[in-house]
């Protein structure tokens, strides 16, 4: 199926269609981190910090304001898959955050007061996963958009 005719069918452009996928994503790990049983250490969750000892899934360290920057990074994927420029926007510079949180991740002391969000070593990969990822739907689907428009 051709990208115009799925925005002919569906009135969205195949990159609104995906930023609202990884929009949904986001915005349901935000919500999973504080449901037991989904999150373990539930009753060690704390607001930000290191010492948080709940964790996604049993493998990815969370907070309270980890929790919240996820569903907050999902509204705002919701508010810029209006149009096909917003949502190419969301996409790339998304992925440009979650590399510098990537190095950052790598940089800091796990240990130390500035990993306030919390991360560890599968919150730095996924984040490395997560810049890939966005930056290269971001730029494929910027390609795409510049052609269709040439």
């Amino acid at each position: 199926m051709s990208s115009s005719y799925a925005q002919a069918r569906t009135g969205r452009a195949p990159v609104q269609t995906v930023t609202m996928l990884i929009a949904s994503v986001f915005a349901l790990v935000g919500v999973l981190g504080f449901v037991p049983g989904i999150t373990t250490g539930l009753d060690d969750l704390t607001f930000a910090g290191h010492h948080s000892g709940a964790a996604l899934l049993g493998i990815f360290e969370v907070s309270v304001l980890h929790n919240l920057v996820h569903v907050l990074f999902g509204v705002v994927g919701f508010l810029m898959v209006r149009t096909a420029g917003a949502a190419v926007t969301y996409l790339v510079t998304g992925g440009a955050i979650y590399f510098v949180l990537w190095l950052y991740g790598l940089l800091i002391d796990l240990d130390s007061t500035a990993n306030f969000v919390p991360v560890n070593d599968a919150d730095n990969w996924l984040h490395l996963g997560l810049a890939v990822g966005m930056l290269a739907l971001g730029l494929a689907f910027s390609r795409q958009q510049r052609r269709a428009t040439a």
